[in-house]
């Protein structure tokens, strides 16, 4: 029988490459639903190819737009955040591709999560600003979670088989989590103050959308990535060490007590951890190339400089102080980096507004989502405040 998928973010890089994979295996996949918030042109053009049965889109008018270009389709089409929820929770749903970038990605993640799908998880912010809620909704529903980002999903595959009890009876010294270190690595203090933001989106080995791509410049996205893995594994952040690899061909490490270091390797595709989750516990092919191990000649790996790339520290800051501290820590970010994508705040202003936020926030026990959502809209109010005075005082400077 076919599985139903539905994939929330189907026009961003992540829904792209799901989508291929499903199309090599017609057996086995279908498309339920396909989502997308205004690139209305994009998921007309999916649609067509995938036929799903449903299309979720930001707003009316965006529908109206979508019903123009599908005439004669039979394809249902549902408006806003009810409609996504509304498809990752349906009844015939077997899987969900949770690929909304940030905090809009939350509430779909968690209504596919509560109804017990198969979730592919690669919207870490349902992780970092609600974790606790998230594998909560996991373990009472009976759901299946898989992460997609390749770091995790690495640790994933090299982690012993439904280990009992905490990592470390399982013989589990530690995790190796891999960054790339982004396009900005070799930049030294004095350019990372002019960087631009098309410097920052112009990552050296994987195609992402821009914020995912600034994330990845300022060593934030190696940040959420961090906290993500200590919800996902059960671990605190002193048993994670970030490791530099700029080759990305090693996507992560586990390290055992007995001197074993176990890594996954592949080229660096978005298909492979896709077609992972998709088929696990089973492989199937998922289009990518196979990794020369000659060519590919050297690995290299380095420790972060946190000085340099202050994100990074900031984000464990947030793990240690716990409650709601990642939730503001998520906001603070999204807003900064809108802001700097915009030409409004330098590009060493992002960590600058995140710390400013961070220090003013009082942190809350997130015992539910209304908690988690008053503290992430706090927090992109302060964080809005924090970047225009910063851009005035650099201006003025």
């Amino acid at each position: 029988m076919r599985q139903w998928v539905t994939v929330l973010g189907a026009t961003g890089s992540i829904g792209i490459s799901t989508l291929d994979v499903i199309a090599r295996h017609p057996d086995r996949y279908q498309v339920y639903a396909l989502t997308a918030n205004t690139r209305v042109e994009a998921l007309a053009d999916l649609c067509r190819i995938h036929l799903p049965r449903y299309a979720v889109v930001g707003s009316e008018v965006a529908a109206e737009r979508l019903l123009a270009l599908l005439p004669g389709q039979d394809i249902s089409v549902l408006v806003g955040e009810s409609g996504c929820c509304e498809v990752a929770a349906a009844a015939d749903v077997d899987a969900v591709m949770a690929a909304i970038v940030g905090a809009a990605g939350l509430n779909p993640t968690l209504a596919a999560a509560r109804a017990g799908k198969k979730v592919l998880l690669a919207n870490k912010e349902a992780l970092v600003m609600a974790g606790g809620l998230f594998m909560d909704a996991i373990r009472d529903s009976g759901a299946t979670l898989l992460p997609i980002d390749s770091e995790h999903n690495a640790i994933f595959q090299c982690l012993p088989p439904a280990p009992r009890g905490s990592l470390e009876s399982a013989g589990v010294r530690g995790i190796l989590l891999t960054a790339s270190g982004g396009p900005l690595r070799q930049f030294t203090p004095s350019q990372m103050k002019t960087v631009s933001p098309a410097q920052a989106v112009a990552h050296p080995n994987w195609s992402m959308g821009q914020k995912i791509s600034v994330d990845s410049a300022t060593l934030m996205n190696k940040g959420l990535e961090l906290i993500e893995a200590c919800w996902l594994f059960d671990v605190d952040d002193s048993n994670i060490e970030v490791v530099v690899h700029p080759q990305s061909v090693i996507h992560s490490m586990v390290e055992y007590i007995d001197g074993s270091v176990l890594a996954q390797l592949g080229n660096p595709d978005m298909r492979t951890p896709i077609a992972y989750g998709l088929a696990w516990p089973e492989r199937i092919d998922a289009g990518v190339s196979r990794l020369d191990i000659i060519a590919t000649a050297r690995l290299d790996f380095e420790s972060p400089d946190e000085k340099k790339f202050p994100c990074l520290p900031l984000a464990r800051q947030a793990w240690a102080a716990g409650g709601t501290a990642s939730a503001v820590l998520n906001a603070a970010n999204e807003i900064a980096v809108a802001e700097f994508l915009a030409g409004r705040l330098p590009f060493m202003g992002i960590p600058a507004v995140i710390e400013e936020v961070l220090v003013a926030a009082t942190i809350e026990e997130p015992i539910d989502l209304a908690v988690i959502q008053a503290a992430d809209g706090w927090a992109r109010q302060q964080a809005a405040r924090a970047a225009l005075a910063y851009s005035v005082r650099f201006q003025a400077s």
